[in-house]
């Protein structure tokens, strides 16, 4: 099992030189995210400035640029990078779309299963002046008379999605290259949850296992004392457990009555009072953190379900000095694949 990374950075020049040092210790991927930057330039700059890590958006959103777009971003991205780029898209949810970028959010599943046809048509035949015509139940191309004057890269090109629910979960088995996780999950939730709706995706598309790319996320802090670990990823559990979304996912883990504290405290504002209410057990059982040998433990209880785990220090409530010591300590304790 291979791991994967997702720099915090700064600057750019941080960020190439965090990406330098995770392809340099062996990770397989770094990712770049969209939120408060376009995750597609980083990306440029990561692929100028790497030889041999694979470079994927982890992820972009897919309703709020055209297709066309987004096919004509990852064809210049794979030239840029020698064929190393994933293109990874995710829905957002209804208010980020509507309400941020003035988009429709209305059927989410059948407007993804749009999104990526159309794209894989614009790869396959921007550069041989054939008409690509699409339509969807919602979204639509007629592309005639346009033809791409250099061929790409490669004919085809990764499109991984990522799923928190069944529905889009079952489509990223039955389309997708590759599933990429949520940052907060368990083996048994990947075992129970995630898995058997791949799984059932992967049938209803007549395809194998081989063929789709399975790589849950984590957030980790690296430390030898394992609650100090613990105190330094609350942040980012109580955070999720404020949203009413993922109440669900905490009540499989059995700490519905603490996600249900942390909502109360979240509408009261009191953000010290939601890190207060995270225990250690409930940031324990959802992320990755710990001493050097429970990290270890918990990825290896990821062998045999999935390909790789994608990496990460922890971003929300939380000091950025802890995050750049997290980040460290991930690259400098699992480099070289020390996971497998």
């Amino acid at each position: 099992m291979r791991l994967d990374f997702y720099p915090y950075s700064d600057s750019f020049e941080e960020l190439i030189r965090v990406s330098r040092q995770a392809e340099e210790k062996d990770f397989r991927i770094v990712w770049s995210a969209e939120l408060f930057r376009n995750p597609f330039v980083g990306l440029s700059a990561i692929a100028h400035s790497t030889t041999t890590i694979g470079v994927g958006s982890g992820i972009a959103w897919a309703f709020t640029r055209s297709p066309l777009s987004l096919a004509l971003t990852a064809l210049d991205l794979d030239e840029l990078s020698g064929g190393r780029f994933i293109l990874g898209l995710g829905s957002g949810v209804r208010r980020l779309n509507t309400d941020w970028h003035d988009v429709s959010f209305d059927g989410p599943i059948g407007r993804m299963r749009d999104t990526v046809e159309i794209i894989r048509r614009v790869i396959e035949s921007s550069h041989t002046g054939d008409l690509i015509r699409y339509e969807g139940s919602r979204r639509s191309i007629n592309m005639r008379g346009y033809e791409r004057p250099f061929s790409p890269t490669r004919p085809t090109i990764p499109i991984y999605l990522a799923s928190v629910g069944p529905q889009m979960t079952r489509l990223t088995g039955e389309i997708a290259d590759g599933w990429i996780g949520h940052e907060l999950g368990s083996p048994d939730y990947m075992r129970d949850f995630i898995l058997p709706n791949l799984k059932a995706g992967l049938k209803a598309g007549g395809r194998h296992r081989d063929s789709l790319d399975i790589v849950p996320s984590g957030i980790c802090v690296i430390h030898p004392d394992h609650h100090t670990a613990m105190r330094q990823t609350a942040g980012v559990v109580a955070f999720y457990a404020s949203v009413k979304t993922y109440t669900d996912f905490f009540a499989y883990h059995g700490f519905e009555a603490e996600a249900l504290q942390i909502q109360e405290r979240f509408r009261a504002g009191d953000i010290a009072g939601m890190i207060d209410a995270t225990p250690d057990e409930m940031v324990d059982t959802v992320t990755l953190s710990g001493t050097l040998e429970r990290v270890l433990e918990k990825l290896a209880a990821y062998e045999g379900m999935v390909d790789a785990v994608k990496l990460a220090g922890p971003t929300h409530l939380i000091g950025i000095d802890v995050t750049h010591q997290a980040q460290e300590s991930i690259l400098r304790e699992l480099g070289g694949n020390n996971a497998s």
